[in-house]
């Protein structure tokens, strides 16, 4: 799984960003962060993680960043990482549907998934889980990746970008469009997840 967090940013003695390139490490919570992709497996072990994209940069510009490097995350022929609404759908790597309902609390009680999308998304949000708390674990271990403990300004936020667009709009001068024969794939399993679900819903 493939997953986004901001950590605070420390590029200087006292954790603070030099005010010349601050701009570019304030996210949309005002607060300076970086940006790390990091690749988790099913057992919560880090597989992958690359550090220190401003906190304003687009998943998609680090994706991109990150798979044409040498030394970058490499997906096995065959494989996929889940990621969130703002990757494309492209191959190895397999976003939720956009515009359809996404988080866990959207399917509680009675509001279970209407089609085969949503059961889709409720099973991709389910196995996503995994990274936040991996995520949290990391964060428990060494308190300085804590952004709360650092600027006491409340809780953490597991947020999903609002991403409508078939095209991923990155503001970095990335273009992230869906991949045909993926958004195909993704839906011929999440068709066959529909039609074998039976009375489960996860």
């Amino acid at each position: 799984m493939a997953g986004e967090a901001k950590i605070p940013a420390v590029l200087r003695g006292k954790g603070k960003v030099p005010r010349s390139i601050s701009a570019a490490f304030r996210g949309r919570k005002h607060y300076t962060s970086q940006n790390v992709l990091a690749a988790v497996d099913f057992d919560m072990r880090f597989t992958y993680v690359l550090a220190g994209w401003e906190g304003s940069a687009h998943d998609a510009s680090i994706l991109a960043d990150s798979l044409s490097r040498p030394d970058g995350l490499q997906i096995p022929d065959g494989k996929f990482y889940l990621g969130d609404a703002g990757y494309a759908c492209r191959p190895g790597i397999l976003p939720p549907f956009r515009k359809t309902r996404y988080h866990l609390n959207e399917f509680s009680g009675k509001h279970q998934p209407l089609n085969a999308r949503e059961l889709f998304n409720l099973r991709h949000s389910s196995l996503r889980v995994t990274i936040e708390m991996a995520f949290a674990a990391l964060k428990n271990r060494f308190k300085v990746l804590d952004r709360n403990r650092s600027t006491r300004w409340g809780e953490d936020e597991f947020f999903e970008e609002d991403v409508t667009f078939d095209e991923v709009e990155t503001g970095h001068g990335v273009e992230a469009c869906d991949n045909d024969d993926w958004k195909v794939k993704r839906q011929e399993w999440a068709d066959a997840m529909w039609d074998a679900r039976g009375n489960t819903t996860i």
